[in-house]
C-alpha cells in the first residue's frame, strides 16, 4: 500500500485528526493494513501478539465464545469503529473473533504494545481514545441494560431502529437497508433463538411494518419506529 494511501486512511479517521502531518506519516511507517472479503476472519483475541484495530472500510461481527463453545454476537462494528484490544488489558478468560460481514474490508492495526508508546507521546490522542473508548463502553452497557429490561420485541424494534439510523437510505417514509446479517445473526444480536428471531421477523411484515428479504431491509414507515 503507497504512503498516501496510509497518510490518508489515518487522516480521515476522527481518533487522529489531532495530530500533526509530520506525526501522521510517522504512524504510516508502524501501522499495519489489511484487506478482507466476506466471511474472513480478521482477528482472535487469543493471538499471542494482541492489537488495536481500525474499521476504514466495510462491516464486521465481533462474536464472543464462551467456554461452552456457544457463539454469541457482542457487537456490529461499522465505519470509523475500533476493536481489539480496546481496554488496553489482556483477558485470558475472555474468546473472541472478527469476522467480516460484508464483500470488501479494509483495516489498519497498531500492535498494541506500539499504540500504548503512542498515547504516553501523545497526551492530546490519549484524551481522544479514552473518550471513544468511554462511548464504546457505554454502548455495551446499555445493550446489557436493555437485555435485562426489554423482551426480544422490544430488542428486535430497538436494533432495527439502530441500524436503520447509522447504515439505512431515506426516501419519504420509507427506509432501506442493505442486510449483510443472517436470521441466525440478528437472533444472536438481540439474544433470543433463531426461531423467535423469524417469527418476531414475519411478524413484522405481516403488519406491513418492514419487507425483509436476505439482501434488504425496508422499513415502510420510520416513525412506527420512534414511538
Amino acid at each position: 500500500m503507497s504512503a498516501d494511501l496510509k497518510f490518508w486512511y489515518l487522516r480521515d479517521h476522527k481518533l487522529f485528526r489531532t495530530l500533526s502531518f509530520s506525526q501522521i506519516k510517522q504512524l504510516c511507517i508502524i501501522t499495519g493494513y489489511k484487506k478482507a472479503g466476506k466471511g474472513d476472519i480478521i482477528y482472535f483475541s487469543s493471538t499471542d501478539v494482541p492489537r488495536i484495530f481500525f474499521l476504514k472500510k466495510g462491516n464486521i461481527k465481533i462474536v464472543s465464545v464462551d467456554k461452552s463453545g456457544k457463539e454469541m454476537i457482542k457487537d456490529i462494528i461499522q465505519k470509523g469503529d475500533l476493536f481489539g484490544e480496546l481496554t488496553l488489558e489482556t483477558d485470558s478468560e475472555t474468546y473472541e473473533y472478527a469476522q467480516a460481514l460484508t464483500d470488501e474490508i479494509i483495516i489498519c492495526s497498531f500492535l498494541l504494545s506500539d499504540f500504548e508508546n503512542l498515547l504516553l507521546k501523545h497526551p492530546e490522542l490519549a484524551l481522544s481514545y479514552t473518550k471513544f473508548v468511554g462511548l464504546r463502553m457505554l454502548k455495551w452497557k446499555n445493550n446489557y441494560t436493555n437485555l435485562i429490561s426489554k423482551d426480544a420485541k422490544a430488542r428486535l424494534l430497538m436494533f432495527l431502529k439502530d441500524w436503520a439510523k447509522k447504515e439505512g437510505r431515506a426516501e419519504g417514509e420509507k427506509v432501506y437497508i442493505e442486510n449483510y446479517l443472517t436470521q441466525n445473526d440478528i437472533a444472536q444480536i438481540i439474544c433470543t433463538s433463531r426461531q423467535t428471531a423469524t417469527q418476531l421477523l414475519n411478524e413484522l411484515e405481516e403488519k406491513q411494518l418492514i419487507t425483509y428479504t436476505r439482501k434488504q431491509i425496508i422499513i415502510n414507515d420510520f416513525t412506527a419506529f420512534e414511538k
